[in-house]
């Protein structure tokens, strides 16, 4: 986002937008805005298959690193404007070569995001990594862990430091993390069911 001021709930997580920033969202994460200010910016969305994981293994590592980074703040300094205009530039002007100019920049893109989380505050992102990580293994596991400690064996940790690290990150501790994950996934249950009966 370029312009713009208000608030992204990405799952159970509340961010305050304060643009230029960036958000990175995975498939069937429940999201939504709140602006207080007209935005401004870029939306980019692909499938899982959009990249040749065989032919495209450095764009593919790339996102796979990205992906742990659901929120970048970015100065106007790092900001990859061009980037984003030439991508934007390309889609809109199909052509022969559009896709591998579209994957071309596209990894530039990641690389040069990867390099703004880089610069912030090192202890800061090797805290927040183990919760990203908790994040996603919510995702894959919801259906069948729902105790904190189920969840700090897979990360290797204690009940304790997983803990400590959702209140650090996520304002609240790992089971409301679950509960608040367990709710969404009702939600998205009777939304199903009743798309399937209409």
């Amino acid at each position: 986002m370029l312009e713009g001021s208000g608030f992204h709930q990405i799952e159970s997580t509340h961010y305050l937008i304060q643009a230029p920033v960036c958000f990175v969202l995975q498939p069937g994460q429940m999201h939504y805005w709140q602006f207080t200010s007209i935005p401004k910016g870029y939306v980019i969305l692909f499938s899982n298959d959009e990249f040749d994981a065989l032919h495209e293994k450095n764009v593919c590592l790339l996102y796979k690193q990205l992906a742990f980074h659901t929120h970048i703040n970015i100065s106007k300094e790092t900001l990859p404007i061009a980037l984003l205009e030439e991508l934007y530039k390309v889609y809109s002007e199909p052509n022969h070569f559009s896709q591998l100019i579209i994957h071309g920049l596209l990894q530039s893109l990641f690389a040069t995001l990867l390099i703004t989380t880089q610069n912030h505050d090192l202890q800061a992102q090797s805290m927040s990594l183990p919760f990203e990580q908790f994040s996603k293994l919510i995702q894959q596991h919801i259906h069948t862990h729902h105790k904190v400690y189920q969840y700090a064996a897979l990360l290797n940790m204690t009940p304790q430091n997983l803990n400590a690290i959702c209140l650090k990150h996520g304002k609240t501790n790992a089971t409301n993390h679950i509960n608040n994950h367990l709710l969404l996934e009702a939600k998205r249950y009777i939304l199903h069911t009743e798309k399937n009966h209409c």
